[in-house]
């Protein structure tokens, strides 16, 4: 009997041990995936970015205020209860009424999106890419500013517009931004890939010298943290 109750002791002694060690490795998982994004900035997307100024300071004709668009980009106050998927709460004075309707298409290969479609007929993030600006759109002359959706490269899936560059982060200088209006298709390469603080504006800066796509999501993905700028200029008409 004694020798049945010390097994009996034994064996919850290793059940507890398995169970900790369990509970341990599904934490440490949990924390991993949890902050990969943080922790592969510093190890993968700091030391590959080295944050830069493309264009001079965003012009007085754009119709946003710098308190609007400091919101627009995030402050220290983003609110874990505002609803990022809706292109209006990074963009507050964002006014679909107010601008031409467009839209086309926009092919990534290198990270395998093909004919996302680009609007500014609404603000959900969640349904296509949001074009920022109503000054010009592919392949007119001007900066044609294009705002997406990003998170955890885990969940990454080219036809979720919630996921969709969720891999921009994989972009190098020279890849390809292909786009597509009225059977019309003009093909844009990436010359200028930077990290930005979320409250820099000079990103949305109008420059009409040529035909140029900047597009802008947060980084690391799946945080608000900072801004990755993606910038290609076309190369056909």
């Amino acid at each position: 009997m004694a020798k049945y109750s010390y097994k009996k002791r034994k064996n919850k002694k290793l059940f507890a041990k398995f169970f900790s060690l369990t509970l341990l490795v599904m934490g440490g998982v949990i924390f991993l995936y949890t902050f990969f994004p943080l922790l592969s900035w510093q190890v993968y997307f700091a030391p590959a970015f080295a944050a830069s100024s493309i264009d001079s300071p965003i012009p007085a004709h754009i119709s946003i205020n710098s308190g609007n668009l400091t919101s627009l980009f995030g402050s220290a106050a983003e609110s874990i209860n505002t609803d990022y998927t809706n292109a209006y709460n990074w963009y507050p004075g964002y006014d679909a009424n107010s601008r031409k309707e467009v839209e086309y298409t926009l092919s990534i290969p290198a990270i395998g999106i093909k004919d996302a479609k680009v609007s500014n007929k609404d603000t959900d993030l969640t349904t296509h890419l949001v074009q920022y600006n109503a000054d010009t759109y592919p392949p007119n002359q001007g900066n044609t500013i294009i705002f997406g959706h990003s998170t955890l490269p885990q969940l990454y899936d080219p036809n979720d517009y919630k996921t969709i560059l969720a891999k921009a982060y994989k972009l190098k200088v020279g890849d390809e931004l292909i786009t597509k209006m009225d059977s019309q298709t003009h093909i844009y390469k990436i010359e200028n890939i930077s990290v930005v603080e979320a409250d820099d504006t000079s990103v949305l800066a109008q420059n009409f010298s040529d035909s140029f796509i900047t597009v802008i999501t947060c980084t690391p993905p799946g945080t608000l943290w900072k801004r990755l700028i993606i910038k290609g200029r076309i190369q056909s008409i």
